[in-house]
């Protein structure tokens, strides 16, 4: 009976934390609310912030485009014939929604060989890498929200070919991106965390 009580205690412990983030924050639109609701994201921003240059706004923008803050986000499925599944829509996961291939490349640039995409100072730093080396490849500044997200989006190759100015829907997206960057930037200044 002991050895069952200590079991399920075990199991309740784990899936507590593994599903601490599991949910979208409750107030998305402000910044500072969702930065005192999850005080672990200040630290983990800041940091990228001076390691990368990537200004806190521009990261949050970014999560919440990519995963509205749910640490274990992943693509929507794929069906056969409408019922049966068949994976996912890409490897995208986690807070930054980094694709399988390019997760190991920033591991492997950076020596960070046990990050991990459900954690937010991982995705965090990664975020910044990603948007250092689309400074360097294709010019874009660190603040500029809605051209760092085209080439998160689009990979920089893809940016550099221009290939998101076919497509209006992601330019859209991209737009929506940098509101939010201005909004959180403009909140964050009142922030008392």
């Amino acid at each position: 009976m002991t050895k069952s009580i200590y079991a399920l205690m075990i199991l309740v412990l784990v899936a507590g934390c593994s599903s601490r983030y599991s949910r979208a924050p409750s107030q998305m639109d402000n910044a500072c609310a969702i930065l005192d609701q999850r005080p672990q994201f200040v630290r983990a921003f800041r940091a990228s912030e001076r390691k990368w240059g990537v200004p806190v706004h521009v990261q949050m923008a970014t999560i919440h485009q990519e995963s509205k803050f749910i640490q274990n986000a992943k693509t929507p499925r794929k069906y056969f014939l409408g019922i049966i599944p068949r994976g996912r829509v890409s490897s995208a996961y986690g807070y930054a929604q980094a694709l399988d291939g390019t997760w190991d490349d920033y591991r492997k640039k950076t020596g960070r060989r046990w990050a991990q995409r459900s954690d937010i100072g991982d995705a965090a730093d990664f975020i910044g890498w990603y948007m250092t080396t689309s400074k360097k490849r294709n010019g874009i500044a660190l603040s500029d929200a809605r051209n760092q997200y085209l080439a998160y989006h689009e990979g920089h190759t893809g940016y550099s070919r221009s290939s998101h100015l076919r497509k209006s829907w992601l330019l859209s997206v991209a737009g929506k991106v940098s509101k939010r960057s201005d909004k959180y930037r403009t909140q964050l200044r009142n922030c008392p965390v």
